[in-house]
């Protein structure tokens, strides 16, 4: 797949329609380029005003209409030969006509100006927070170190003329958002997955990309500002000591908080009744935490610096253009697709018949129990949707892009194969639930089930952009991922999972005591509906993994503090052996 850079003045959506007649696809973006989601202003430096590299013109000429300049690496005319003239290799470039230059070259933005002092203090405040509060777990703290590190990044967006528009705000509160669940849900996986979905949503509101590439290779120009951030964030440190009317404050500051950090925690080691009160006013004053602590910290200005140095110099990925494939003919390109379409509707006439009430006869026939049938077809359909978006990836860069004609023709045939589709969703998630109904809710079936209804959402979204043009899809995309990973974590999968299986319990008498046994403090609120002793030898497992001391309340989700006071108005009485007896007895196996 070829991929061009674009000119270092244009930043223009790779989205294209196949609108030209005579084959060339033509871009649903106007022929200026649109400015990007956080609007740069002509000044980037405090030096001056930015001038625009001589390397912008090579690819596409200057804003007056000149002709482009020649390409450094094209190998030029016959020149006047200084000494006799000599055999040269067809290959061979004349010396000095190549110039080599990095691969993110053309992507870079200008150097930014002088860090200033309030991004600086934003940057400090996220260092001394992810030391104070990120060294006993994470809830409602990370949510907090995150605020000072926007800050600095806002401020230095603010200092490059970048403004904010409404995405970039999109983005940033999304972020903000996503990291809310770890305060909310003891559960790691939907944490996890939470704190990756604000990564790449912090990288879109830095970069302000628009693209398939910028949403895709954001969080890669985030991780890559890591050192050029430090190099600049010291150099900003170093000029403020040295020139500046705040440099002898800031040292003052710093030899402070040495002084402090060191002598306060020999202290507290060397007296318990001082440790006690120094732990009143910090989170952790013990000698044993020190490197752990200073790596924190050292973590927190690491990632401050970067951010701030993506929103005042960000890795322009729009600039990266996908080029479009080969067109093919109409039979060529519609043939295959046509059949396709005419199988995907045999097997969603079957389904129709199958799942939705005409199923009895179907197992008859193949011998097959009712769960056995829903769980052989479920990973074929969830693998049938993903193929599917490949297909429809793939048809639409080899697509005939030949006038109005060939227009409604793809818009025609992939239209059908998108509506086809999403039967094919609905049957999947039904023989789902059909699986659910006779073996219970785990996390595992709780997770594809949110992928494949997640799939369905991009192919409407899909289905939409052929309507309306494609220009907003890869955004638009990004965001439903966002906001099922946050809906996820707002749900409380395990919570979920647990009242599915106490309402099973209640129905059929069944019920995976082992399995619970596993679950995160979310469970407890659910688990607690279950009738002694099973109640018990199922908060049992849940009680063992919380342990007896409690975590600050910087560390502590609403989970947890919900399972504990559950634990303790009704602690759980059961003897091992009566909770094997009910494991053998109530399990689904």
């Amino acid at each position: 797949m070829p991929v061009a850079r674009r000119p270092r003045h244009a930043c223009v959506p790779s989205a294209a329609r196949a609108d030209r007649p005579g084959g060339g696809p033509v871009s649903d973006s106007p022929s200026t380029p649109e400015p990007s989601d956080v609007e740069d202003s002509p000044t980037h430096s405090a030096e001056g005003p930015a001038k625009e590299p001589s390397e912008a013109r090579r690819a596409g000429g200057d804003s007056h209409g000149e002709a482009p300049e020649e390409p450094q690496d094209a190998v030029p005319g016959p020149r006047a030969a200084a000494g006799p003239p000599g055999p040269r290799p067809d290959w061979a470039y004349p010396e000095g006509a190549y110039k080599h230059e990095p691969l993110l070259a053309d992507l870079r933005s200008e150097p930014p100006a002088p860090v200033r002092t309030g991004t600086l203090g934003a940057v400090l405040a996220t260092g001394l927070l992810s030391m104070l509060l990120l060294g006993d777990g994470l809830a409602i703290n990370l949510l907090i170190v995150a605020v000072p590190a926007a800050l600095a990044a806002y401020f230095a967006a603010e200092q490059a003329g970048r403004r904010p528009r409404p995405w970039t705000l999109a983005w940033a509160v999304g972020g903000l958002a996503l990291l809310a669940v770890p305060a909310l849900r003891d559960a790691g996986w939907p944490s996890f997955l939470a704190v990756v979905g604000a990564v790449g949503l912090g990288s879109l509101a830095l970069h302000g990309c628009r693209t398939w590439p910028g949403v895709l290779l954001g969080p890669v120009g985030l991780f890559e500002a890591v050192l050029s951030g430090l190099g600049w964030g010291w150099r900003g440190v170093r000029g403020r000591a040295s020139g500046s009317r705040s440099g002898p404050v800031l040292r003052a500051a710093a030899v402070t908080a040495v002084l402090l950090l060191v002598f306060g925690a020999l202290f507290a080691g060397a007296d318990a009744a001082f440790a006690g009160l120094l732990g009143d006013l910090m989170p952790d004053a013990s000698v044993a935490d020190g490197p752990w602590r200073l790596l924190l910290f050292a973590a927190g200005v690491v990632g401050a610096l970067a951010a701030a140095h993506t929103a005042a110099a960000p890795v322009r990925w729009d600039r990266l253009v996908v080029g479009p494939g080969r067109e093919r003919g109409r039979v060529e390109w519609a043939l295959p697709l046509i059949v396709l379409n005419l199988l995907f509707a045999a097997f969603n006439v079957v389904q129709l018949a199958v799942l939705f009430g005409g199923y009895d006869a179907v197992l008859e026939k193949t011998d097959l129990s009712y769960a056995a049938y829903a769980r052989q077809g479920f990973w074929q359909l969830l693998l049938a949707t993903l193929l599917t978006l490949v297909v429809i990836v793939l048809a639409l860069r080899w697509a005939p892009r030949d006038g109005a004609r060939d227009r409604s023709l793809v818009r025609a045939v992939l239209g059908t194969l998108c509506a086809l589709t999403l039967v094919v969703v609905a049957s999947a998630v039904r023989r789902m639930d059909m699986y659910v109904e006779a073996y219970g809710l785990t996390r595992l079936r709780v997770s594809v089930v949110a992928v494949e209804l997640w799939l369905g959402v991009v192919i409407v979204l899909i289905m939409a952009a052929g309507v309306w043009g494609a220009r907003w899809l890869p955004r638009a995309v990004a965001a439903s991922a966002a906001a099922g990973v946050l809906a996820f974590g707002l749900l409380s999968p395990d919570g979920l999972i647990a009242e599915r299986n106490v309402q099973r319990y209640e129905d059929t008498g069944k019920f995976d005591l082992e399995y619970a046994r596993g679950l995160s403090a979310d469970a407890a609120p659910a688990l607690d509906g279950l009738p002694e002793p099973l109640r018990s030898c199922a908060l049992e497992g849940i009680e063992t993994s919380l342990g007896s001391e409690r975590g600050p309340w910087y560390a502590t989700s609403l989970g947890e503090a919900q399972a504990r006071e559950i634990l303790e108005d009704r602690p759980p009485k059961a003897s091992p052996s009566d909770c094997i007896d009910l494991d053998e007895e109530t399990s689904y196996r």
